[in-house]
């Protein structure tokens, strides 16, 4: 479910850095505003039906027979959350464009503590609220999500000027960005997860590692990740006004914010990879296997950092479709081959993986430094000329 939500998410996330371009071009953007609701709710639909249609899926793929009924329900609820998930995302892109984050942010961070208050209330039960176990979650997932939509809609009603608007190229252009984005996100999504099920085939043991140390990577990566939004908002502006020298220089900042911030993250990794393992566990075996882990982690940060800044460039300059083909090659043609090679042929198990993610995090870098460097040198032609 997460992989098809991912998916709807990137394409939606294509709003901010195209209405940036639209910005800079002096463009009217206010009147993109129903359309981009029309894309996402298109997409909400679709995302919803693949979610219901992979239901009566689920009792084959091999869980214990108990755990079936409660992921179909979850599911089904789940599903139809959709809509108010999609809606906000695409609000949230929109007024990103406009470079309002301050209210929708405060918006997300109030909607996690509602989301922890309704998960206890709804899952235990309180007073005249019956215990709803894994209903309950699927329940609270589903109020919070509209919730944040609802909100951030009338936010943008009560604070612009709308009118409705039509325009079938505005939605080509959200796909030709928000695709390659899209299926590079699932891409590298299903290669992650794909380790853990290599690896637990072996034991669960290393599987539950392969999952610590990608859920330390991800609170890394929240803060570049949010930077490399913001790079490909004003990359975007500067790019649609043709000012190259704003752009280069947005594009410089948004690296060195990026990268230095995973060098930080590197350092506390390498100094003290045991204390924050053991944040997550108590299980010797399985601190044991994390921590040579860590050491490979704190590498991979830093390339991390610049491929998720380059990618905000990327998106920005509109040259989207590199960062697609870029994920593929570098975590299927080789991460996962040299990391089976190595986990597997070497003994290196999970670490033989992460040497793995560290090589295409490198490539990464690599394919869209080049890729920017020929967008770079054609736009210095054009100006020439």
């Amino acid at each position: 479910m997460n992989c098809l939500l991912t998916f709807g998410v990137g394409l939606i996330a294509s709003i901010s850095p195209l209405l940036s371009n639209y910005r800079g071009e002096k463009r009217t953007v206010k009147k993109y505003f129903y359309p981009s609701i029309r894309f996402s709710m298109v997409l909400a639909v679709l995302t919803m039906l693949l979610i219901l249609a992979f239901i009566p899926v689920i009792p084959f793929i091999g869980f214990e027979e108990k755990l079936v009924p409660d992921i179909q329900i979850y599911m089904l609820i789940s599903a139809f959350s959709t809509f108010g998930a999609y809606l906000h995302a695409c609000l949230k892109e929109f007024l990103q464009s406009f470079e309002i984050v301050l209210f929708p942010n405060l918006v997300t961070i109030a909607c996690v503590f509602l989301n922890i208050a309704l998960n206890v209330v709804l899952v235990f039960g309180l007073g005249p609220i019956p215990s709803l176990g894994v209903v309950g979650l699927a329940i609270a997932s589903f109020v919070v999500r509209y919730v944040m939509g609802i909100v951030l809609l009338i936010y943008c009603y009560k604070n612009m000027q709308l009118r409705n608007y039509h325009e079938k190229g505005y939605y080509k252009a959200l796909l030709s960005i928000g695709l390659p984005i899209s299926l590079a996100v699932l891409v590298e999504f299903i290669a992650f997860n794909s380790i853990a099920i290599f690896m637990g085939r072996v034991s669960g043991v290393y599987a539950a590692a392969q999952n610590l140390v990608c859920s330390l990577t991800t609170i890394s990566f929240m803060i570049p990740f949010a930077i490399s939004n913001a790079i490909a908002v004003k990359t975007g502006f500067a790019n649609g006004a043709g000012n190259f020298v704003d752009l280069k220089k947005y594009s410089l900042v948004g690296v060195v914010m990026c990268v230095g911030f995973m060098a930080c993250s590197a350092v506390v990794f390498l100094s003290i990879p045991k204390p924050i393992v053991s944040l997550f566990t108590v299980d010797a075996e399985l601190i044991k296997i994390c921590i040579p882990v860590m050491y490979i982690l704190s590498i991979f940060q830093i390339f991390d950092g610049l491929q998720i800044a380059l990618a905000g460039i990327c998106k920005g300059v509109k040259q989207a479709d590199i960062v697609l083909l870029a994920n593929f090659v570098a975590y299927w043609l080789v991460s996962i081959p040299l990391g089976y090679t190595l986990a597997f042929k070497y003994n290196m198990n999970v670490s033989g993986f992460w040497v793995g993610l560290c090589s295409a995090a490198a490539i990464l870098c690599f394919i869209m430094i080049f890729k920017l460097k020929r967008f770079v040198d054609i736009a210095y032609k054009k100006q020439e000329l």
